[in-house]
């Protein structure tokens, strides 16, 4: 258990940090255009439609559609914008060595 909270300290005290220093809204900016460049946006919307659709618009509910619409939208993300966002965050943590 202690790696645990030794894990989700590490974690709170570098989301923290991506707070102050404002990268993370940098990384957010970042990520909300690369998903649009992609097509991403696109295709969750079009994704929507057919949820909708399918259940019929009086039968969905924004959390139904938020349940179902979360597994493919995370699937859907390119390799190439996590390995990006990823060695953003990378090299943040190593010009912040002293977390």
């Amino acid at each position: 258990i202690s790696k645990m909270n030794k894990d989700a300290q590490m974690r709170a005290t570098i989301n923290q940090k991506l707070i102050e220093t404002g990268e993370r809204e940098r990384l957010k900016e970042l990520l909300r255009a690369k998903l649009i460049e992609c097509g991403w946006k696109d295709q969750l919307k079009a994704h929507c439609k057919d949820v909708i659709k399918e259940k019929g618009l009086e039968h969905v509910t924004v959390d139904d559609l938020v349940a179902d619409i979360t597994p493919k939208g995370r699937a859907l993300v390119p390799d190439s914008v996590k390995k990006e966002l990823l060695q953003r965050i990378r090299t943040f943590l190593a010009q912040h060595a002293s977390l």
